[in-house]
């Protein structure tokens, strides 16, 4: 029985994934469980279980006393010190003396005992590390199977959990069919009675960031640093990068050749537009890049305010703009500056020539004619090209 036993613990280990000591200690309640159901005992007991040889042995515990009081609630776990002295001489006062009670066999009704709580041990193991392994990936990008679809609400196979992708998470216009792979972000990990409860994201920024920490080496090695996300799902998104090595052009490195990298995330994220823009320390410069695909003609900025005034010209207004102002709004938040845009029309009519006033810092003229020749990538042309792709 014990070689049974040693080889059923061996099993739950490989099969659930659940460490051996926490089975042992599952056993080790269980057996107390069953014994007590077996003698109507209350007292005081503990049990051991040889973790090689699968031997296990119970023991009364019971407190050495000078005397034992009869009408003390205790009276059933406490020993004289005159019967104790018969066990051995060494027992003194305030000492625990152990007895060995392990029955030779436990009945039918105790040992359904010990199943059901060996059962309920088990799941509560497997649930605890569950918890535990995906508690620590809050923050990560994982895949899944689509297994059905209920009130809007997506269910993924994950494995040995199941993930719940909310209806207010997804991309909108996205739909799954069961068995689809699908790629989501793991937004939070909540701890319920009935186990672990993974929820997932496809709209949160994360996701973008890990897209791309996915297909850019050099965003993964820390070459090229990620500093800002922002995301319209489903319509629109915008990430600024610099590069940690000069030598390196950030926005080439996460467009990819002939755009396959940012392509392959786009493809993802079923033709979500993504730009790439340059970050720089200058707000101005920083700005004037948040603004692509847009052409700049100045930026002036308030540092205490974080406020800045953008020039740019009558036919690129509304691009600068974009469709219900989601260009703009997609560049404040990249920038966490506040973007006041005019048409060079609308600038000479308000008496702002583009110099920069008292207190502000401004940034002139094209911002192409600060691009490298040879930086086709980086250049406000192709970020156009790269943004507005899906349209094409």
């Amino acid at each position: 029985m014990n070689e049974q036993l040693l080889q059923a613990v061996d099993f739950l280990v490989k099969e659930k994934n659940v460490p051996e000591d926490i089975i042992f200690n599952a056993l080790e309640t269980v057996l107390l469980t069953a014994y007590k159901r077996e003698t109507g005992s209350n007292a005081n007991t503990s049990v051991t279980i040889d973790r090689k040889t699968g031997d296990y042995h119970i023991y009364a515990e019971k407190n050495v006393v000078e005397t034992v009081d009869p009408d003390s609630e205790n009276a059933s776990n406490e020993i004289s010190l005159e019967e104790a002295k018969k066990v051995h001489s060494s027992y003194e006062a305030g000492d625990i003396l152990q007895t060995e009670v392990t029955p030779k066999n436990f009945g039918r009704m105790a040992a359904q005992t010990a199943k059901q709580v060996m059962i309920q041990k088990l799941k509560e193991a497997e649930r605890g590390v569950i918890y535990d392994e995906f508690s620590g990936r809050e923050g990560d990008i994982i895949t899944g199977t689509v297994k059905w679809n209920e009130s809007r609400t997506i269910y993924v196979d994950l494995g040995r959990v199941e993930g719940i992708l909310p209806f207010a998470e997804q991309i909108p216009g996205e739909e799954f069919s069961s068995n689809d792979s699908i790629k989501c972000y793991i937004l939070e990990v909540r701890k319920t009675t009935k186990g672990p409860q993974i929820i997932l994201s496809r709209t949160h920024p994360g996701l973008l960031k890990r897209l791309f920490e996915l297909e850019v080496p050099e965003i993964y090695s820390g070459v090229v640093e990620l500093k800002s996300v922002v995301r319209e799902a489903g319509s629109r998104s915008k990430i600024a990068v610099c590069a940690m090595d000069d030598k390196v052009d950030p926005v080439g490195a996460c467009v990819g050749p002939k755009g396959q990298r940012v392509q392959h995330i786009v493809d993802e994220l079923h033709g979500e537009k993504i730009d790439i823009v340059k970050w720089d320390e200058d707000p101005a410069v920083y700005i004037a890049n948040a603004l692509s695909p847009s052409k700049v003609i100045s930026v002036s900025v308030w540092e205490e305010e974080k406020s800045s005034y953008v020039i740019v010209p009558d036919y690129q207004l509304s691009l600068a703009i974009g469709k219900a102002g989601q260009n703009a709004r997609l560049a404040a938040k990249l920038t966490n500056w506040k973007i006041d845009i005019k048409s060079e029309s609308q600038a000479k009519d308000e008496g702002f020539s583009g110099d920069a006033d008292e207190g502000s810092e401004d940034i002139l003229s094209d911002i192409e004619s600060d691009e490298p020749e040879n930086s086709n990538a980086a250049s406000p042309k192709n970020q156009e090209d790269v943004s507005d792709e899906g349209d094409k």
